[in-house]
């Protein structure tokens, strides 16, 4: 095992009608104005930004609004939002959706408390010295950025998708109420079943430095939202499904299933980056689509990881030999993709990249990624080509 630092500062509030609370939580953080942030228009269709604005004027807090975060978020909103918080005299950022609206407010958080162009913290070209002070009310199940030190911005010049990560940006606080994922279209909840999924899995195939009870952690973790994302298909409604797959979405990125680890592997991710950049697909079936050809081209790397990753998650039986299991163990998780109706391909997922795209796509990966990426196999920009092409 490695060394390692964990780090969880965020307030879970957790359950039914825990949105309630928010003027309170908010209230605690002593901050003169909140900006609340959101997405494109579910949180006022289904009345959470009213019940939101009305625990805030409970309390007295002032707020402005921003809405208009979408999947994969845009640099553009985040630059409208660092001069709304600045022209606002803005002191905390309320979160109020799911990755895509937390992500967004992260960047506007690290755009105001830090002078320059907030780009360049995404563009790893410096690191922030801080972050305005984020809450989170969550409405997906997905990303885990309620609790993650991690955000990821598009820029539209170039397409360009990148993430950063400091723990300036972790959320202070996080009221996790699974109902208010139950408008949720069935697609949506897919995608953030498999993003959590993939979480745990950058951080389990890994070449080394593993911990025994770090691995239970991540295949219980896995093991339960497999089950669950199987009873949300035929019942979405169900508040129990939804807990567990809740919980299970902060725990994937809180740093708990890495712990002891090398850091993980995430070219999967790195891989879907550009995809997600340069198509703006979902980023979870963006995931789902790659990860097959991921695997097949690293798991004789780590074919002690895949061949466990087989048995104790996949329920595949020991016997034959090693490369047999971690086989039948990637063929399992492909056709539970395809079970709760996630891609596996780049076809399936509604593109056909061109020859000089692909080329393009691991390029853009490899500059991304400054040259290398994983951990179960180091792979540099030909065989992220290979994976793009294996993908198709």
């Amino acid at each position: 095992m490695y060394n390692f630092n964990y780090y969880t500062p965020t307030k879970v509030v957790f359950g039914k009608g825990t949105q309630a609370q928010v003027g309170a939580l908010v209230k605690t953080q002593n901050c003169r104005k909140v900006l609340i942030h959101y997405g494109s228009g579910s949180v006022k269709r289904t009345g959470l930004l009213d019940q939101v604005k009305a625990s805030l004027d409970q309390e007295q807090i002032s707020y402005v609004e921003l809405g208009g975060a979408v999947p994969n978020p845009r640099l553009s909103l985040v630059y409208k939002g660092i001069e709304l918080a600045k022209k606002e005299g803005v002191d905390f950022i309320l979160a109020v959706g799911g990755g895509s609206a937390i992500d967004s407010a992260k960047a506007i958080g690290y755009g105001v408390a830090n002078e320059g162009d907030v780009w360049e913290f995404y563009d790893r070209k410096r690191q922030a010295e801080g972050c305005l002070p984020i809450g989170v009310v969550l409405t997906l199940a997905a990303t885990g950025s309620e609790m993650s030190n991690s955000s990821v911005i598009t820029n539209e010049d170039g397409w360009i998708k990148r993430g950063y990560s400091s723990d300036y940006g972790r959320p202070r606080f996080a009221i996790m109420n699974p109902e208010l994922t139950m408008t949720l279209p069935d697609y949506q909840t897919a995608c953030g079943c498999t993003d959590i999924l993939m979480h745990t899995m950058e951080r389990y195939f890994t070449s080394g430095g593993n911990m025994e009870i770090t691995d239970s952690i991540a295949e219980g973790l896995m093991r339960t939202v497999i089950v669950n994302a199987k009873i949300l298909k035929e019942d979405p409604k169900n508040y129990d499904a939804r807990a567990e797959v809740m919980w299970a979405g902060s725990l994937s990125h809180n740093g708990l299933t890495g712990c002891g680890t090398d850091g993980g592997d995430f070219a999967s991710h790195a891989l879907e980056h550009e995809i997600g950049g340069l198509y703006d697909v979902a980023h979870g079936a963006g995931l789902a689509a790659i990860w097959g050809s991921w695997a097949r081209y690293v798991y004789m790397d780590c074919l002690p990881r895949f061949r466990k990753f087989a048995v104790n998650v996949m329920g595949i039986s020991e016997e034959g030999s090693d490369e047999e299991v971690a086989l039948k163990g990637i063929e399992a998780m492909e056709a539970f993709y395809r079970e709760i109706h996630m891609p596996t391909s780049l076809k399936e997922l509604g593109i056909e990249p061109t020859e000089d795209e692909l080329r393009l796509l691991a390029h853009k990966c490899s500059i991304a990624c400054k040259g290398i990426k994983g951990s179960a196999r180091i792979l540099h920009e030909e065989d992220m080509y290979q994976i793009y092409r294996c993908s198709l």
